[in-house]
């Protein structure tokens, strides 16, 4: 099993900026891709950006700019850096993995699949 852990949420205004993490714990040797993905209240789940085979990243049309997705292997630790932030931004962020090394990456281009692990979840909230 896999345990992910999201922090760095809260509040900022429109234009802020904002770093999340995500920790990973437990039988991460079988993870091979982690991404980020939100949901707001009423809203469908986005994928947000992601890694994939070789290291390889794709971000959603409303992030490439202005996120940026990291990592830091020795540290078991997923960020996503975010900036110019927008009132729209506002969600629930969910850190994500899986264990084909493909499929992270397609559920942020097509906005489908499931992944096998997840976190809770850190709010996000953009005020204008």
């Amino acid at each position: 099993q896999v345990q992910l852990v999201e922090s760095g949420g809260g509040s900022v205004q429109a234009g802020g900026s904002m770093r999340l993490s995500c920790v990973a714990s437990g039988h991460t040797s079988s993870i091979d891709c982690m991404g980020w993905f939100r949901q707001a209240p009423g809203k469908e789940r986005e994928g947000v950006a992601a890694f994939g085979s070789g290291d390889a990243t794709h971000y959603a049309d409303f992030a490439q700019g202005r996120f940026t997705i990291s990592q830091d292997r020795s540290k078991n630790t997923l960020y996503l850096q975010m900036n110019s932030l927008k009132p729209e931004d506002t969600a629930m962020y969910f850190c994500a993995a899986h264990r084909n090394p493909f499929h992270c990456i397609h559920v942020v281009v097509t906005g489908r699949g499931e992944f096998d692990y997840r976190g809770q979840g850190t709010q996000v909230t953009v005020s204008s």
